[in-house]
């Protein structure tokens, strides 16, 4: 039996998820420089929120690590349930701990999809982020790679992360924008992305709704997270965390819907 979704459903790239999403970045050392050190508690917070919780929606990206998250998503949950979307982005390189880059160079984006489709076991990545738009390189053609790969059949849509309205509003007139990424919590309260996807009917994932937990030990989990979800129906959260009783007050500060 599956549990109910914590503070309810929101259809993301053609699935119905849950609003309370997993975000997997803290899954690894300081840095966000390879495997955590207790990998064993990092595989059972996975198992936890998807079978314990009816968390649906796991959020990761080829960086985390670089490339260690993804490897670990798999031990933990393959064969994945059907009910349950695994995102991931594609486009940054990491020269060392807490280091990123965007790298929009087509052949890079295509290398890396095919990387993480490798890893996570999977023949279709059914949403795959742009990570950031490369300023460097032409967006047109960051997005035509993506789009190449839909056709394919390797990606079933596409999303983007860390963009602004008027990059929103560009590319959805090439393609559908199954959800877009940005960071939204009570310390950065004003994206205009976040009117823009009502706008549009696009899916808004709010990364960082704890500010990197620093909110969750000042006030708790509850505030915060309902101050999220109170900023439309059209916005999902991915906190994420590294302990098992964290998940657990996480789950419950939401667990009766989003204020």
């Amino acid at each position: 039996m599956i549990p109910a979704p914590p503070a309810g459903s929101i259809t993301i790239a053609g699935k119905a998820v849950s609003r309370l999403g997993f975000g997997t970045m803290r899954l690894t050392n300081p840095g966000t420089w390879g495997d955590l050190d207790d990998r064993d508690t990092a595989l059972s917070v996975l198992r936890q929120a998807v079978h314990t919780h009816g968390i649906s929606h796991i959020d990761t990206a080829d960086a985390y690590g670089p490339h260690t998250v993804e490897d670990l998503i798999r031990e933990a949950l393959y064969p994945y349930p059907e009910h349950v979307l695994i995102a991931t982005k594609v486009g940054m390189v990491r020269p060392a701990p807490g280091q990123w880059k965007p790298l929009g160079n087509p052949f890079y984006l295509r290398a890396c999809v095919e990387a993480s489709l490798r890893r996570l076991g999977l023949e279709r990545l059914e949403l795959c982020y742009l990570h950031r738009i490369d300023p460097e390189v032409g967006r047109d053609d960051q997005i035509a790679v993506l789009h190449a790969m839909q056709d394919e059949g390797k990606i079933g849509h596409i999303g983007l992360s860390k963009v602004t309205p008027e990059d929103i509003r560009y590319v959805v007139k090439y393609l559908p924008i199954a959800a877009v990424q940005n960071v939204l919590n009570t310390t950065d309260r004003f994206d205009p992305s976040v009117e823009t996807c009502r706008d549009l009917g696009i899916p808004y994932v709010a990364y960082r709704p704890l500010d990197a937990g620093t909110l969750a030990r000042v006030q708790g989990p509850a505030a915060p997270l309902h101050w999220v979800f109170s900023q439309g129906s059209h916005i999902a959260a991915i906190p994420s965390t590294t302990k098992p009783r964290h998940l657990d007050e996480i789950v419950a500060a939401v667990q009766d819907g989003p204020a």
